[in-house]
């Protein structure tokens, strides 16, 4: 398939810039995926609309303040003969670090920038006192960096409160107290994700109880949402554009739940696509074609003509113009049907992207 049947236009001015005052006042394009038909609803609605035997699969993955500013952490050379042992240090330019996925023993895969001042074997130290301090271990491509930092007594916790959120590069500016809230899910609780699962950003404690009062089942999985998220598709053919991997886990309790779901012909309601990707990645690797407890790497590609097994039906917001998401809801809904509920959606003034609005694919 070419990239440019999942183009569209859309205006800058509906990418949305910051989230609504309240979560669930977004509104919510309702899409029948087998009749491309589609009607304009409000999230709040979302309870009332499903038929009630549902199983609602969340990602609680928690978005980590994975954006740091630092310093680079220099020696001052001392004349000949007068070496210091103890050798004086000193601070240069500030480096942005984008902390994109942990590697295990303190080390991290990370965004650098400026990256051509970092050089293997360079320091960075992290807020007043060097309260973090990480060497460059390894160079990567477009500024990646394999960084190990120095133990400290509980890094989240220094990460937490010396980082800044990773907003997305479409919002076009910096981010604030109040983004430490909205651009997280009300569920997070797990993970190290540098992006949010951002459909899930709709619900509210209110609209989880109103499921449960339906007798509705929600179940949880934790996919790392990662940097790749917004890797563009550099190749002209979409099947040959290689997939980023993201690590999810599921755990026994929501992989007996789908397996129940699916013998009793109950719909699988996927809350975001990195829902999809786990467990469509899961049951393709597994010998019952069904998600299996584990850990793994999501390395699957969806894009229209890839079957899908496990998700019945899609909440999602509103993704790229030529994007790998884009592409795998329309493996979902089919292509045509979702390029005319996009285009209904740029003419009916729909918020899109991550603080947008959403649609339900059923």
């Amino acid at each position: 398939m070419n990239l440019s049947d999942f183009d569209f236009h859309l205006p800058p001015e509906q990418i949305a810039q910051r989230p609504l005052a309240t979560r669930d006042a977004s509104r919510m394009l309702e899409l029948n995926r087998e009749t491309g038909a589609f009607s304009d609803r409000q999230f709040r609605e979302l309870p009332e609309l499903l038929r009630g035997d549902e199983l609602i699969v969340l990602n609680n993955a928690r978005v980590l303040p994975a954006r740091l500013f630092g310093r680079r952490k220099g020696i001052h050379a001392a004349p000949p003969g007068k070496e210091n042992p103890e050798r004086a240090l000193h601070l240069t330019a500030e480096i942005e670090v984008l902390l994109v996925r942990p590697l295990g023993n303190d080390r991290w895969e990370a965004l650098v920038k400026p990256g051509r001042k970092m050089p293997v074997g360079e320091h960075i130290v992290f807020g007043a006192g060097a309260i973090l301090e990480a060497e460059v271990e390894e160079r990567g491509d477009f500024g990646l960096r394999i960084l190990r930092f120095a133990p400290v007594a509980n890094f989240h916790e220094a990460v937490a409160n010396l980082g800044h959120i990773p907003l997305p590069p479409y919002i076009k500016r910096e981010d604030d107290d109040d983004d430490r809230d909205r651009y997280q899910t009300v569920y997070a609780r797990e993970g190290t994700a540098v992006a949010a699962p951002t459909a899930g950003l709709h619900f509210t404690p209110a609209t989880l109880q109103r499921l449960k009062d339906r007798q509705i089942e929600i179940a949880e999985i934790t996919l790392d949402v990662g940097l790749g998220t917004f890797e563009p598709v550099r190749t002209e053919i979409l099947e040959d554009h290689k997939i980023h991997a993201e690590t999810y886990e599921i755990s026994e309790a929501p992989a007996d739940a789908i397996a129940r779901a699916k013998q009793a012909r109950r719909p699988i309601l996927a809350v975001g696509t990195t829902v999809v990707r786990a467990l469509e990645d899961a049951a393709n690797k597994s010998a019952y074609a069904l998600p299996r407890a584990g850990r793994a790497e999501a390395t699957i590609f969806l894009y229209p003509g890839k079957p899908v097994s496990v998700v019945d039906q899609l909440l999602t917001n509103f993704h790229l113009p030529q994007s790998s998401l884009l592409a795998l809801v329309a493996t979902l809904a089919g292509r045509e049907n979702i390029l005319r509920a996009y285009n209904h959606a740029v003419a009916t003034g729909y918020r899109f992207y991550s603080y947008g609005d959403c649609m339900l694919i059923r």
